[in-house]
């Protein structure tokens, strides 16, 4: 008998489940998500399983981690500050292809240097801009990011510039084609920036889970979800965060699987900070064919077709002033709940809450507050917000008591950007206090931040709301309203045939509104979902069934939904996949495209096999080093030729070889 443990770090809770033999869920357990140290909520978590299973931490065989700290901050745009070093390309590029809105002010050079499509060298690398660049940047850069033009082609320049970055600086640096093997230098380039972006919050959060684990006695290996819902090595996940972006939502297809055994459904899974969506087709999770996208960042990454929204039981309540009757709206942005703060420092909030009550003019910041997120690294920040960070120092604030000046509004969203500081305001977990849905925290912490919010006037000089009940009850039908948007979007962009227009477009237009109120006039109109909506994450069950009813579909609300994340993070299989390119530069060459650089062949034949021989054995090395047994192997050829003078001639071929085996599991 083997019992697994699977744990998921989410934006609001993390999750952690034990199960016996991949077959039965023997126990499960939620502690809170510790954001300043996310490890603190993965023992916590863990140490309740054990405690409810009654197992002890030398039974567990393999322990696998899902975690949402990836895809969270690109979505809130967290993350260390990188450089990009970007070799054979334009300064305009930086703007054509979106990487400055990347950056966000980080430095970026452009070289001289790069490669053909064919692998040879287009342009000597200038080494000594270079020297120049990494030297005025040796210090408050946490990562290099790196990509030469066909360096998928030829990596020499990458690979020279990587020596560079190591010599000079010993920052990590991250390297566009060992990410990914396809053309498209300005999407790896971004894939590499993001990549180092991330470096150092996945490496603190692995190095820490590991250290919890092994206080408490778990040695069994620890695994790490990638974005398409196979398993890697935690040293893996390490050298390649990016490949963990959508970690959490594709454990939670691969959980929606198992726990339901659908064949056909949209599985929506809503968190604290997003909610996912992706399609089950005949059981299986599509992977997107153009890379992961996250929030406004398109990536090579591959991972299953989801599409992440910024809509979860923390984001962050906006009051929209437009219009006689005004609103609020919801996101993208995650912040902590007012009830939750309120529970941690009651006596900060509940005074500030009730001094803001007795105001008479309502505030902007009326129930907003802050606070320092501890132990980062604050390399890079200028002086003003030096200075904030300073002032915030380490208690709960009120946000009008910190912010002296309008200014101080560009230094404080660049702090919470970097993950320096917490916001705390209005969410739909407040909401959902407020009307007795939820009750793990402070109910009238949540009420009062309810009437403050209420008191904020409309385009007709009316008050939004009278009561903290109808304050809240228009929170959760907003939130119930961007959920149906969400689902008609992604079901429209995997219809097929494909639709031509936007799918949010669709989404809105006043005919799919009208059909789902099931319109009869002179037109009858009916429109809705004809799948089955999984509904995943702990508060699921509180806000989707109307969802379903809305939509006219059924609605799938499975036990141990709201621990699928963690389920699915254990129940994967390993899979690495290794891609490569042959070109024939010209009439009897056949050159194979490896990561040490080109090779010539005579015989086309020839040339495949060896490039098929070298993928071989890299796929099965990293499937054995993440820790795979069992191993099984599958070969995809895709040989393009062309016919000329009535005989086919060899244009290029593309070789994926993947390898895929169950986790080995400890004695």
């Amino acid at each position: 008998m083997a019992l697994l443990l699977g744990v998921d770090t989410g934006g609001t809770y993390t999750d952690a489940v034990i199960l016996r033999d991949e077959v039965e869920v023997i126990a499960s357990a939620k502690a809170l998500t510790t954001r300043h140290d996310l490890a603190i909520g993965v023992g916590e978590a863990v140490r309740a399983v054990l405690e409810r299973s009654g197992t002890s931490a030398e039974e567990i065989s393999l322990a696998s981690l899902s975690t949402t700290l990836a895809t969270n901050a690109l979505v809130e745009g967290q993350g260390g500050r990188v450089a990009l070093i970007y070799i054979g390309f334009r300064e305009r590029d930086l703007d054509a292809h979106g990487l400055r809105d990347a950056l966000k002010g980080d430095p970026a050079i452009t070289l001289a240097g790069g490669h053909n499509h064919a692998g040879a060298e287009a342009a000597p690398l200038d080494e000594v801009a270079l020297r120049a660049f990494l030297e005025e940047h040796a210090e408050g850069i946490g990562g290099y990011a790196v990509a030469a033009q066909f360096a998928t082609r030829n990596p020499a320049h990458e690979l020279r510039a990587m020596a560079l970055v190591a010599e000079i600086t010993g920052r990590p640096v991250s390297a566009s084609h060992q990410l990914s093997a396809k053309l498209n230098g300005p999407r790896r380039a971004m894939t590499a920036v993001l990549n180092a972006r991330l470096i150092g919050m996945i490496d603190r959060l692995i190095g820490r889970a590991e250290d919890q684990l092994g206080e408490m006695g778990i040695t069994a290996p620890l695994m790490v979800v990638r974005g398409d819902g196979a398993l890697i090595s935690a040293g893996q996940a390490r050298e390649r965060p990016i490949e963990t972006i959508l970690s959490g939502p594709a454990a939670s297809i691969v959980g929606a699987r198992w726990l339901t055994g659908a064949e056909n459904a949209l599985v929506s899974d809503i968190g604290g900070t997003t909610t996912d969506v992706a399609l089950l087709r005949g059981g299986r999770p599509a992977i997107d064919p153009a890379g992961a996208r996250v929030g406004p960042y398109r990536t090579m990454v591959e991972a299953v077709a989801m599409r992440t929204t910024g809509l979860g039981g923390d984001s962050e309540v906006h009051f929209l002033s437009e219009g006689l009757q005004g609103g609020v709206s919801l996101g993208p942005r995650r912040v902590l709940p007012v009830s939750l703060l309120a529970s941690e420092a009651p006596q900060v909030v509940h005074a500030a809450l009730d001094a803001q009550l007795r105001n008479t003019v309502p505030n902007e910041y009326d129930a907003v507050f802050v606070r320092a997120v501890p132990g980062l690294s604050h390399e890079g920040l200028g002086p003003r917000e030096r200075v904030l960070l300073e002032r915030i120092g380490p208690i709960v604030h009120p946000l009008g008591a910190v912010l002296r000046t309008r200014i101080e509004s560009g230094a404080l969203s660049r702090l919470v950007s970097r993950g320096l500081v917490q916001m705390a305001g209005v969410t739909p977990s407040d909401a959902a206090h407020a009307l007795g849905m939820a009750g793990a925290w402070d109910r009238e912490a949540a009420v009062k931040a309810l009437l403050l919010l209420g008191r904020r006037r409309t385009g007709a000089g009316e008050r939004l709301a009278t009561t903290a009940e109808d304050m809240a009850r228009m929170v959760i039908d907003r939130l119930h309203r961007q959920t149906e948007l969400v689902l008609l979007e992604a079901a429209i962009a995997e219809e097929t045939p494909a639709f031509a227009e936007d799918p949010a477009v669709l989404a809105r237009h006043v005919l799919m509104q009208r059909g789902l109120g099931g319109h009869e006039g002179l037109l009858r109109l009916q429109t809705g979902l004809a799948v089955p909506v999984i509904g995943l994450g702990a508060s699921a069950a509180t806000y989707y069934p109307p969802v379903g009813a809305r939509l006219g579909c059924e609605m799938i609300l499975p036990a141990h939904g709201g621990v699928a994340n963690a389920i699915g993070a254990v129940v994967g299989r390993v899979t690495m996949r290794e891609s490569g390119t042959v070109t024939a530069p010209r009439e009897g060459q056949f050159r194979v495209h490896l990561p040490e650089g080109p090779k010539d062949f005579t015989q086309a034949d020839d040339a495949l096999d060896h490039l098929e021989s070298v993928l071989r054995a890299s796929a099965i090395a990293a499937a054995e080093t993440a820790g795979a047994g069992d191993i099984q192997i599958n070969v995809h050829r895709d040989v393009r030729t062309a016919g000329v003078e009535g005989r086919e001639v060899f244009v290029e071929a593309e070789i994926t070889v993947e390898a895929a085996g169950r986790p080995r599991v400890a004695d």
